[in-house]
């Protein structure tokens, strides 16, 4: 019979009810109690949704991060979280966000010095981990305290389960050295301390351990792979059986490694990898478990039942009991429950599967090898059709939006003088001082704007009223940035319930779910809207906006939009053509959006392009490719302006030092990125790369709670200042406003402020 299983489920809630927890217990709003009776109630429906496999995921988890969690595990807690009172949830909220909650501590006894760890993105994914931090001082110490809680929970439901962990090598990979150490170093102080914790949960009672390690699908050095071999020799104890998980892409090089390491089972993202299938059942010894994912976990297209089984069978029928069947990854990038979209478009609706949907699939095609076709053959038939009826929607494909693209001319990207002959008339326009002060875009969503918003989607309030609550919004924002005296303002972005989203709804070729949320880091939750079509805009999207918030200015009003390859990568996007044609379809309906801001008098626009590094390939040899037409996207999409119309785009968390040449190919005049986190790190790209254009290093870290210094500040652009020459600098927020409070905001701002002015007065 062949084994179901899952690697991991949505954390969040159907409901997000972990969110609303979080930032209660956050603000001192309800107790701890609360926050751990909600976590105990999750994972107890989350079990029971996955009862219908045959093993069960147990420590996927987490009150904010998975690697995080990890962190906790392995004992390796930064040395600036030691010392504070509390207990290891406050001191594990105090890396996540750089303060526990509000009733739990002092602010001034601890906040202003806790700098919350680095984020940056999963792999691939549009998810944030906290970053692992080493010296060559770390040590290693096991606390299993979370994971045994979990088992015994369980085991109290009756559930057949398997532990989740992430491995050793991918640990140490995903964190960063804070000093000159080699971080494979800390391998043969790591080993131990895995091992204990294998020894610990075979003394539970725990037969089989989910070992992540993703980053065997990524490029590995000699040094790396022997760290593989290293680790699970140490880890070879027999005490549990290890199924080794691979997903997000293909192991190529590193198949022959996978297969050779002493563990039971390995996972294959088979998905990714279909044509690795063959091989990896020639190469892996006879005994071992051949776990395949073949329900994807990263999209939301229902899946071709029939076709995976044509080429699935034959395998079921080589392997008999030893095959597993699975996702190709955790659920966690995907929605929970389709079922609740009730006024989802009900075409698209047919055509897609969320995480329980996706469990549904599961066990039609394990019923299937098991029992035959005929046993689900009403499944199967059904799948068939919605299959069918997407591939020949005219919905789908548009010949006029296809035309469009077919006639693309290259002249389409390029600006018509470059930088240094468009900077001058740029000054001269904008009159700007040293150092000029900006945001990155939206500022707090107070409870007013998400009530009225609310209010007119459910039809209780008309356009006018909704057109003068978002009118009295962005007015507070202009008043509020003319009186903490910044130099370009934004808007506020009121009007926006999502920077993907706003735009997504108003573009053909797209549709939206009402509770299709995915966790993006912590309480962080997005909706992605999901590109089943061929795009086109049928009318201005935020014109209206920015001409309102300029009229109540003198001062420059920055034009705000979303990039074409942002949207693309944090949308569920179709999966029958390349997205490369997809993007190129967007840039083309975004490219008009420009130039009717420029038509309106705006003569800043930015272009957020914040997800431009997580596209690329894991494999370095794949990215070339994938550069070269995700930055002609955002060239088409700005570069029909006027040489006086300064564009500006905005990226934040993730590491782009190894791109920084294809960066500054986009050729945007200005260039806004998280720098604060790192303390001014990226900017080590800026040592051998000279960066021709301007550049705002994020000084202030808007995704913790703490407000930053004016000294602080200044000593961040000092840093900055000895890469990039003053005159093309910026002062700005790492990222946008939207999450934080206006008791936060304004304080924060004006230390910026203050920091700009000291700036110029030392020349």
């Amino acid at each position: 019979m062949i084994t179901t299983h899952n690697l991991g489920f949505p954390r969040i809630g159907a409901k997000r009810e972990l969110k609303f927890a979080l930032e209660s217990y956050w603000k001192g709003e309800s107790a701890r109690d609360d926050l751990t009776s909600q976590g105990v109630d999750l994972r107890r429906r989350h079990w029971a949704h996955q009862a219908r496999l045959d093993l069960v995921p147990v420590g996927d988890f987490a009150f904010y991060d998975q690697v995080l969690d990890m962190s906790f595990t392995l004992g390796n807690l930064p040395e600036r979280v030691h010392g504070f009172h509390g207990d290891a949830l406050d001191n594990y909220f105090r890396v996540a966000r750089g303060r526990s909650a509000q009733s739990a501590e002092d602010h001034a006894a601890c906040c202003g010095g806790v700098a919350a760890g680095e984020m940056t993105k999963w792999f691939d994914t549009n998810y944030h981990y906290i970053v692992p931090e080493f010296t060559a001082a770390t040590a290693f110490k096991l606390d299993a305290s979370r994971l045994l809680e979990q088992l015994a929970e369980a085991t109290t439901q009756g559930v057949k389960t398997k532990a989740v962990i992430i491995g050793p090598v991918t640990y140490l990979a995903i964190g960063k050295a804070k000093d000159e150490s080699d971080k494979l170093a800390l391998l043969p102080r790591l080993l131990p301390v895995y091992a204990e914790l294998l020894a610990t949960l075979a003394a539970q009672g725990v037969e089989w351990v989910q070992i992540d390690e993703p980053i065997l699908v990524t490029e590995l050095s000699a040094a790396w792979q022997q760290a593989f071999r290293t680790a699970y020799a140490a880890l070879s104890t027999g005490k549990v059986k290890l199924l080794l998980a691979t997903y997000f892409g293909q192991l190529r090089e590193n198949l022959p490694l996978a297969c050779a390491l002493p563990v039971q089972g390995v996972h294959l993202d088979a998905v990714n990898a279909r044509s690795e299938v063959e091989t990896l059942l020639a190469q892996l010894p006879k005994d071992r478990v051949v776990s395949l994912g073949v329900i994807n976990g990263r999209n939301i297209w229902k899946t071709d039942l029939n076709a995976v089984l044509a080429w699935l069978e034959p395998v079921a029928k080589q392997l008999g009991d030893r095959l597993w069947i699975a996702p190709s990854c955790s659920l966690l990038h995907v929605p929970v429950d389709l079922a609740r979209e009730q006024k989802l478009d009900s075409d698209v609706r047919s055509w897609l599967a969320f995480a329980l949907q996706k469990l549904d699939e599961l066990k039609v095609l394990a019923d299937a090898l098991n029992n035959g076709r005929d046993s689900v053959k009403d499944a199967l038939a059904a799948n068939q059709a919605a299959i069918d009826a997407r591939r020949n929607s005219p919905r789908v494909n548009n010949p006029t939006v296809k035309a469009a693209i077919d006639k693309l001319d290259p002249a389409a990207g390029q600006r018509r003088h470059v930088y240094a002959q468009r900077a001058p008339k740029q000054a001269a326009l904008l009159k700007l001082p040293a150092y000029p002060t900006t945001t990155i875009g939206s500022f707090p969503q107070t409870g007013e704007v998400r009530h009225a918003r609310s209010q007119f989607k459910a039809g209780q309030l008309d356009a006018a009223g909704y057109k003068a609550a978002m009118q009295a919004e962005i007015a507070r924002s202009v008043r509020e940035q003319e009186t903490l005296g910044l130099d370009v303002l934004v808007h506020g972005e009121a009007e926006r319930n999502d920077m993907v989203e706003y735009f997504g709804e108003q573009l053909d070729g797209y549709a939206f779910s009402q509770f299709g949320w995915v966790q993006s880091y912590g309480s962080r939750c997005v909706k992605p809207p999901i590109l089943f079509g061929d795009i086109s805009r049928p009318k201005a999207m935020t014109v209206g906006w920015i001409r309102y918030a300029q009229s109540l200015t003198s001062k420059p009003m920055k034009g705000m939009l979303t990039g074409p390859v942002t949207i693309l990568n944090w949308s569920f996007v179709r999966d029958d053509q390349p997205r490369s044609v997809s993007c190129r379809q967007l840039a083309l309906a975004i490219r008009q959006e420009v130039l009717d801001l420029e038509k309106a008098g705006v003569r800043v626009i930015q272009i957020d392009e914040a997800a431009l590094r997580e596209g690329l390939p894991l494999r370095k040899s794949q990215w070339a490719d994938y550069l070269d037409w995700a930055v002609e996207s955002f060239r088409i999409t700005a570069n029909g302006v006027a040489d006086e119309t300064q564009i500006h785009t905005h990226m934040c968390y993730s590491e782009f030092n190894d791109i920084i040449a294809s960066i500054a190919n986009m050729d945007a005049d200005v260039i806004t990125i998280e720098t604060s986190r790192s303390d001014m790190e990226l900017l080590d790209a800026f040592d051998n790369f000279k960066y021709p254009n301007e550049i705002g290093p994020g000084v202030y870290d808007i995704h913790s709670p703490n407000i930053p210094t004016r000294e602080h500040i200044e000593q961040l652009m000092k840093k900055a200042a000895e890469r990039i020459p003053a005159e093309r600098l910026w002062v700005n927020p790492d990222c946008g406003l939207k999450t934080r409070q206006w008791t936060e905001v304004v304080p924060a701002l004006a230390n910026m402020v203050a920091a700009a002015k000291a700036l110029r007065a030392q020349g």
